[in-house]
């Protein structure tokens, strides 16, 4: 018999898309004062993955990820994507998103989206909200799965999530890790 338990509290990760520089820091500093301070952010690249958001947020987008300090709780989800999808909302402008943000949460065994949208791998949460799993932690690192999105495919990103499953680790234990993360390309 399984014995259930809470599970830990785990990393706000955050990722945008946005075109200009302007709307980047206007959602940057809404999130911060919703969730506290970001810890880590990563170099905006550009996002040429897909079409799909350029009709709706024009060419030449950018996708940046955020990590917040405060570790939390992982029931909140759905809420923070609420909150997020409001932001999104209130940054539009003549209707059209001017941000996407993708909140999820890191854990050492996962990457998990919220995303309003069901799909078969998809689990339903609450309030419309659904996980997303988009990576799986073995083997020393986080594993791409057949649907994850193409730009959380990226060994920069890997990387910088391998950091910061170190960083998480820190924060609950407060032991420094033993070694590096290794980046995906590193095994057979």
């Amino acid at each position: 018999m399984s014995v259930p338990r809470e599970p830990q509290d785990a990393k706000l990760i955050v990722g945008l898309l946005f075109r200009e520089v302007d709307v980047q820091m206007k959602t940057l500093i809404s999130l911060n004062e919703q969730f506290g301070p970001v810890d880590f952010l990563t170099e905006p690249k550009f996002f040429d993955y897909t079409n799909y958001y350029q009709k709706e947020m024009g060419p030449t987008l950018y996708r940046q990820t955020a990590s917040f300090e405060k570790l939390m709780k992982p029931e909140l989800l759905p809420d923070i994507k609420l909150f997020t999808n409001q932001l999104e909302k209130r940054l539009a402008q003549d209707h059209c998103r001017r941000v996407n943000i993708d909140p999820g949460f890191l854990t050492e065994e996962r990457l998990v989206l919220a995303t309003g949208k069901n799909y078969t791998h998809r689990i339903y949460l609450r309030d419309g909200i659904f996980a997303d799993l988009t990576l799986i932690y073995q083997k020393g690192s986080y594993r791409v799965l057949p649907w994850t999105y193409p730009d959380y495919r990226r060994p920069d990103l890997l990387h910088f999530l391998g950091v910061l499953r170190q960083k998480l680790r820190y924060q609950r234990t407060q032991r420094l890790p033993r070694s590096a993360p290794r980046e995906q390309g590193d095994f057979p």
